[in-house]
């Protein structure tokens, strides 16, 4: 099906796009600009080599369709000043952002408990976006 078929059906509501995978030399850009676009942002921290990133991977497509959520990819080994700013001690390592009283993007959460499945993730968003809105 064309993309254009695909929207042709008046639905105006618009899907998140697919995750992102971020160079990590344009992280803190690509993540302030989409903190300021969106209510929330899912960052996955993860590293190339790391099988665990490598099967959570496929399930955040599902996880940004059903938590109406922004996902980007980053590995913070091509940037160690990451690894210290964001103190990723394991990968892979969720964290969900917003945009924080100074327009910066503020951590509000994370999970680096190894492989979580789609369902886990989507519940850590939304308890991140209830923590939020309090």
């Amino acid at each position: 099906m064309s993309d254009t078929a695909s929207t042709a059906g008046g639905d105006d509501t618009e899907s998140p796009p697919k995750p992102r995978d971020v160079d990590a030399r344009d992280f803190r850009t690509e993540l302030r600009e989409a903190v300021a676009g969106d209510d929330l942002v899912l960052v996955d921290f993860y590293t190339k080599g790391c099988t665990l990133c490598q099967s959570i991977e496929p399930v955040l497509g599902t996880v940004a369709r059903a938590a109406d959520v922004p996902v980007l990819l980053v590995n913070p080994q091509t940037d160690p000043s990451l690894v210290s700013e964001h103190a990723i001690r394991s990968v892979p390592t969720l964290a969900v952002f917003e945009s924080g009283e100074d327009g910066e993007p503020a951590e509000v959460d994370r999970i680096a408990d190894g492989f979580v499945g789609a369902e886990r993730i989507v519940e850590f968003v939304e308890e991140a976006r209830a923590v939020g809105e309090r």
